[in-house]
């Protein structure tokens, strides 16, 4: 499966949890729910993935946790803020640089309109 056909599945999931649940919710609320839709569609899903980090030759044990990340393919970083700030989609190109994955989605459940709430970002496609 390609990233792409998984990036179609996890939008689709997306606006199914959006449209039953709305907005509101705390960050991990959408991330459980996310995570166990994903794997009821029998993907592979890692979640909260501790990242190590390799600064100067000294692997660090952990740089990061990726919320969560489907098929060893797509990177989800999930938010439930009222507006995403500039960070945050560079902040998941960081995070794909690091794991050498190429596509990375930025899913903000608060979001009157989840489309509107959800960026794809890309690492060297």
């Amino acid at each position: 499966m390609t990233e792409n056909e998984i990036s179609k599945i996890i939008v689709n999931t997306a606006y199914q949890i959006h449209v039953e649940l709305e907005l509101g919710l705390l960050e991990s609320v959408y991330e459980e729910i996310l995570y166990s839709e994903l794997i009821a569609q029998n993907l592979k899903v890692e979640r909260q993935k501790a990242i190590p980090l390799v600064w100067k030759n000294n692997k660090m044990s952990l740089g990061f946790r990726a919320d969560l990340i489907v098929n060893q393919k797509v990177l989800i970083e999930l938010k439930s803020v009222e507006k995403i700030a500039p960070v945050h989609p560079k902040q998941v190109l960081t995070y794909l640089k690091l794991t050498d994955l190429k596509l990375g989605l930025l899913i903000n459940f608060n979001e009157a309109l989840i489309k509107n709430g959800i960026t794809r970002i890309v690492n060297n496609i």
